[in-house]
């Protein structure tokens, strides 16, 4: 009874971890550490959940964490409590239950998310309890369990299920949701109720930790400290497996579903256990293998079946989907590796502390999956350099020689002498000799009878030869770090040569950092500018015609030809592929970078092992990775881009848009709503990511702000965007992905709007309109009165103008007038005068006919000849004649008549009975003339004049008090 009692404890004893590593497959999946210092949040946490766009939710002791793939966002709860459980509904609704709290976040009007407490909900008699351990979301139903109670949501209602004793676990499989209760054991939920199984399982010593898909009818069940079960319906059955005493001593606390056939478990204190549905133990991952926690508090497996822990102290990712694998010889140290090589079954691996081996199960095509531990190669202490199998027998290539790996053992061939590597002379199998470089320059081994003997070193060579080829024509080229490259011609019997060093004199670029490879049935020069072939017609180094075209001048480090034909390489700390049976853009080949390896390599000593397509071997600082190369370029995860923020930095940093859509109640998955931001918000920090976990190295993004960008950016590796000072406009920044197999996502976008300052709103420009038209309303009217009053002025300027120019027009008319009266006035002066002159004459020649006359008479009678008397009256006669003639009356009337407006014709009318005698005497008183002047041009006497002056005034009916002449001038007019 008592060793029965004991056998437990003997088995745990003397079934350590050693015992459980050895079921460890050799390749261990990428572990990816994210300590609270990345996060940002608490230390512990506690469930895990992820939406449809890949975004994971983390339940953690400082609230719900969220991450997206680059950036992680930490949401407090309202009473800043503990969440310890958290699921997504289709909805996008992230359901979190807390201490004393229940609730779902939800996005906000600006995309964040912002929580809602369901607590109202709650009857009140139910509202104080203590953690919500766990969520199951059925349909429209959500369910919450405290140990006191389990809360059911639905229809915005809050129901309310007692626990019979204390509620220790809820979850669900598919449609089905199951409850523990520490008396009554496991219970289904069904139509409202809960109830127990007809087969009674999990009493009080029973702890259910996990409840998980086993096959179509079945669930597996974990419990804390009784190991794994099997439930189908209401039977339950005990499920064993390799590790049964290890489960039960580390404590299951927590379980998922790694892939299909296979659960992982994870513990309390032994880190996660990965096994298959018969129970095998397929990997155990604790802090040996990378986790930082061996307490692992919950697993989930994300939508690309790669395994999430919420550790006791932080968050490890888990690729277990991955094509990448990591292998560690020595678990203990992970010293770097060197050389490796599958040789007779099993994989040899050289590394810095020794040979290391481990037996390979080719039942699986994979052989990173090959289950087992690595034992180190008695005699290998030390570096090992090289692992090269010739004449079918391994050998080594070590810091103190050249070795043979016979077993388990290594014998030295060269003892005492560095050994750099090994190279055949002869193409044709076994060659019987071997050439050997080495710290010291080249040494030769014989083979014969299935036996390596050494035959010395050649002589005459000092330098360390750690490349080395060998061409078509048996020529042993080989390359010193700096000092150029050698080409060394064996003499038949191969124990003398000539030599010949080739440096930058003779076509290469440089003397340093050249490296002699064969690929491609040649023999080329990996330089720093590029790869170079010998030309034996110039005995000089030209660009290769055939690699050049692939490389373009990139310093590439190492070359290696794999059994299809392709070239696997390192450049500028990149691995990669030149895969021949691949054409792409135009050529004949496609290469394929794998950037989870860059700057991996150990620097200087890469080195590469591709045994086949499933498995290339790839050393590293750490050991060795393996790479899948079939599987990597078929695994095809859904590859998405999500725009995780959207900041104002514009006078202060402010969130404008928190990653989240929605469409009503429900989140979307593209923008409905364009966000309309003031003018003063015109600069923006964008943040976007791939939920590409295993492949977050892989990841590059391309990014344009429509309306301002010119076009897509070049690809990079940022994953944020800043602009500044946009003007308004309308604008969608998109993003998208691309991963190193060129694989392009679909575009994530963001639209907004910055509006135009309020003097740049359409308000503004139709006041600016209206303001325009008042202007010009006024100017019009200001110009329409300038005009009027312009035109007024004019008008009145014309109007004084032509006032003036009427006043210049009767100035000058008159002095026309002035000048004609002048004029005329000078005529009637001129006439006067002439009159008077004519008058004058007259009155002197009546005169001087007078007093001729008188004269005449006078002699008359003094003469006494009748003939002369006769004669004498003849000429009295004339004179008598003269005096009166008529004629000279008639010229001056005319004149008169010119010179005083026609005084003569106008009297003549209105007194029609003056005679001519009147009318002379009205000219002479007109002329103003004395009567004494008027006697004598009337030829009378004064007192002739003055009675026709008398008869005048009678006719003339001018009273005897008027003056005559002033009476002719007014009867007149003139």
């Amino acid at each position: 009874m008592r060793m029965r009692q004991l056998l437990p404890v003997i088995l745990v004893i003397f079934s350590p971890m050693g015992v459980i590593k050895g079921q460890n497959t050799i390749g261990l999946p990428q572990i990816i550490n994210y300590p609270k210092e990345v996060y940002q949040a608490g230390t512990q946490s506690w469930d895990i959940a992820q939406d449809h766009n890949g975004i994971l939710y983390f339940a953690n002791n400082s609230g719900l964490l969220t991450f997206n793939g680059h950036y992680w966002h930490r949401y407090p709860m309202p009473n800043e409590t503990i969440v310890r459980s958290v699921q997504v509904a289709p909805s996008g609704r992230v359901f979190v239950g807390a201490q004393d709290e229940i609730g779902y976040f939800f996005p906000g009007a600006n995309g964040d998310l912002v929580y809602t407490s369901l607590k109202s909900l709650v009857p009140a008699a139910d509202r104080k309890f203590a953690d919500v351990w766990d969520i199951s979301i059925i349909g429209d139903q959500v369910f919450f369990r405290a140990e006191d109670k389990i809360f059911l949501y639905k229809d915005q209602t809050v129901a309310v299920y007692p626990a019979p004793s204390e509620w220790r676990f809820m979850g669900n499989v598919g449609e089905e949701v199951f409850a523990q209760d520490k008396a009554k054991g496991l219970m289904r939920f069904r139509e409202g109720r809960w109830e127990p199984l007809r087969q009674p399982f999990g009493g009080p010593d029973t702890l259910v930790t996990t409840l998980l898909p086993f096959d179509k009818d079945t669930l597996l069940i974990g419990t804390n400290r009784h190991g794994l079960y099997l439930l189908t319906g209401d039977r339950v059955t005990r499920k064993r497996t390799q590790a049964d005493v290890w489960l039960e001593s580390n404590r299951i606390y927590s379980g998922s579903v790694a892939s299909e056939g296979d659960f992982a478990l994870g513990t309390s204190s032994g880190g996660c256990m990965i096994l298959n549905r018969d129970g095998r133990v397929i990997q155990t991952l604790s802090r040996p293998e990378g986790i930082q926690n061996n307490n692992v508090l919950t697993l989930f497996l994300d939508r690309d079946h790669n395994l999430w822990m919420g550790l006791d102290n932080g968050i490890d990712f888990v690729a277990y989907n991955t094509a990448i694998t990591h292998i560690f010889p020595d678990q203990n140290n992970q010293v770097a590796g060197y050389a490796a090589r599958i040789y007779q079954g099993k994989l040899f691996i050289g590394t810095s502390d020794g040979l290391y081996s481990v037996p390979l199960d080719f039942r699986e095509s994979d052989l990173a999956f090959s289950k087992g531990q690595f034992t180190q190669v008695r005699g290998t202490d030390g570096q090992v350099w090289n692992l090269t199998e010739v004449n079918g027998q391994l050998l080594m290539g070590h810091h103190e020689g050249a070795f043979q790996i016979k077993g388990d053992a290594a014998y030295p061939l060269l003892p005492g002498v560095g050994s750099w590597l090994f190279a055949p002379l002869s193409s044709v199998y076994p060659s019987p000799q071997v050439i050997v470089g080495s710290y010291s320059g080249l040494d030769l081994l014989d083979y014969q009878g299935g036996t390596f003997r050494s035959e010395g070193k050649l002589p005459g060579l000092t330098e360390s030869l750690r490349f080395l080829a060998i061409d078509n024509d048996n020529r042993i080229w080989t390359s010193h770090p700096y000092r150029g490259v050698f080409r060394i011609d064996l003499s038949p019997d191969h124990h003398s040569f000539t030599a010949r060093l080739y440096t930058s004199k003779d076509g290469l670029p440089g003397d340093l950092n050249n490296y002699v490879y064969r690929v491609k049935n040649r023999v080329v020069v990996a330089t720093e500018k590029g790869i170079f072939e010998y030309d034996p017609a110039r005995d000089r180094f030209v660009l290769s015609d055939f690699m050049e075209p692939v490389f373009h001048h990139q310093k590439v480090r190492y070359l290696r030809e794999d059994d299809n034909g392709n070239i696997w390489f390192v450049s500028s700390e990149r691995v990669g592929i030149v895969d021949f049976r691949k054409p792409s853009g135009g050529n004949a080949y496609t290469i394929v970078y794998f950037p989870e390896l860059t700057g991996e390599t150990v620097g200087g000593f890469e080195f590469l092992y591709p045994y086949n397509d499933e498995n290339v071997f790839i050393s590293f600082d750490k050991g060795f990775f393996h790479l899948n190369y079939n599987r990597y370029l078929r695994s095809k995860p859904e590859l998405t881009v999500m725009i995780g923020q959207v900041r104002t930095t514009a006078r202060k940093d402010s969130l404008l848009f928190g990653g989240y859509f929605t469409n009503g109640d429900r989140v979307a998955d593209v923008q409905t709503a364009i966000a309309h931001l003031p003018n003063l918000v015109n600069s923006f920090h964008f943040e976007y990511a791939s939920p590409l976990y295993e492949q977050k190295d892989n990841i590059s993004y391309s990014y344009q702000l429509t309306g301002f960008d010119k076009g897509w950016s070049d690809w990079t590796r940022k994953t944020e965007k800043d602009y500044t000072n946009l003007p308004a406009g309308t604008y969608t920044f998109q993003v998208k992905a691309r991963n190193n197999l060129g694989n392009e996502s679909k575009a994530a976008s963001y639209t907004f709007t910055v509006e135009p300052a309020w003097y740049q709103t359409v308000w503004a420009y139709i006041g600016y309109i209206l303001i325009l038209c008042g202007i010009l309303y006024l100017v019009s009217r200001y110009q329409r009165r300038k005009f009027a009053s312009q035109q007024q002025k004019y008008e009145e300027e014309q109007d004084r103008l032509r006032y003036l120019h009427q006043l210049e027009l009767e100035a000058n008319e008159k002095q026309i007038v002035q000048l004609k009266n002048d004029k005329l006035e000078s005529d009637v002066n001129f006439k006067n005068k002439e009159l008077a002159s004519v008058t004058m004459h007259l009155v002197q020649r009546g005169k001087l006919l007078s007093n001729i006359k008188e004269d005449l008479v006078r002699l008359q009678r003094h003469i006494d000849n009748p003939t002369g008397a006769q004669e004498f009256k003849k000429v009295i006669r004339l004179l008598n004649d003269d005096e009166s003639n008529e004629e000279d009356w008639e010229h001056f009337s005319i004149h008169f008549d010119q010179v005083h407006s026609n005084f003569l014709a106008n009297l003549k009318g209105r007194y029609p009975t003056l005679t001519s005698t009147d009318l002379k005497l009205c000219a002479y008183l007109r002329m103003n003339l004395s009567s004494k002047e008027i006697a004598q041009l009337m030829n009378i006497s004064l007192r002739g004049v003055e009675i026709s002056r008398y008869r005048l005034r009678k006719k003339l009916n001018v009273p005897s008090d008027a003056n005559l002449y002033d009476y002719l001038i007014t009867v007149t007019g003139h």
